[in-house]
């Protein structure tokens, strides 16, 4: 059974998003102390956590950042905010995604379930593979090169691993979304490129500089060597 961490200081969204996902089978249950949030994290160990952006003593933002440092789980953001550079903050911060209230249970739902799916179960496929020295281990999100490991998130891993199948060949954004988010209905385009540029980074720092290209109006390619 997956647990699911609410993080969510409106007591009544708190219990609505806990019945709605006990009653399809999810170990739901609230932070009980959101001054803590990370203590609470590091203590249960859910599978996926629901943040609330706004929040006593600091933001979610600041909470993701946190749970970011020591684990790679998936995190969806709800939030009142609508604007775009809300959901950008929240990809850069280490997001998976971002559901904005009022909200249909049923999309919450449906987003956890392709969460969990994506980050626990490749349906077999092929998760290791090599290039310019450096090796991507996907079912663990790590990426291993001349002796470091980089940590990735899931989407950042998700993305890297796409590439790497599709190595020398140029990779469209609507593919990348399709891989994912399953369906690219609920995904705005500034989450895709906020990922690709928070992975970049990552990469340059660890010393595999244009590691992925950009096609423009094409897509993204991890050049065939």
């Amino acid at each position: 059974m997956f647990k699911i961490l609410i993080v969510e200081d409106d007591p009544t969204i708190a219990r609505l998003l806990t019945a709605g996902l006990k009653k399809w089978g999810y170990d739901a249950f609230v932070c009980e102390n959101l001054s803590d949030v990370q203590g609470v994290f590091q203590r249960t160990q859910p599978h996926l956590t629901l943040m609330d952006v706004t929040l006593p003593c600091f933001s979610g933002y600041y909470w993701c950042e946190r749970i970011r440092r020591v684990s790679t789980a998936p995190i969806v953001f709800i939030s009142s905010n609508t604007g775009s550079m809300d959901m950008v903050m929240a990809m850069s911060m280490g997001g998976d995604d971002f559901i904005t209230k009022p909200f249909d249970m049923d999309v919450v739902v449906a987003k956890i379930g392709a969460l969990l799916r994506r980050a626990y179960n490749f349906n077999g496929a092929q998760m290791t593979f090599s290039h310019r020295g450096a090796t991507l281990d996907a079912a663990q999100s790590l990426l291993l090169y001349q002796g470091c490991k980089l940590e990735l998130t899931k989407n950042e891993s998700r993305i890297l691993l796409t590439l790497m199948e599709h190595r020398g060949t140029v990779v469209g954004r609507d593919t990348l979304m399709q891989r994912l988010w399953d369906s690219d209905c609920f995904i705005d385009d500034n989450t895709l490129t906020v990922n690709v540029a928070r992975l970049r980074k990552k990469l340059d720092e660890l010393g595999l500089t244009d590691f992925i290209v950009t096609r423009k109006g094409q897509g993204y390619l991890v050049e065939d060597e």
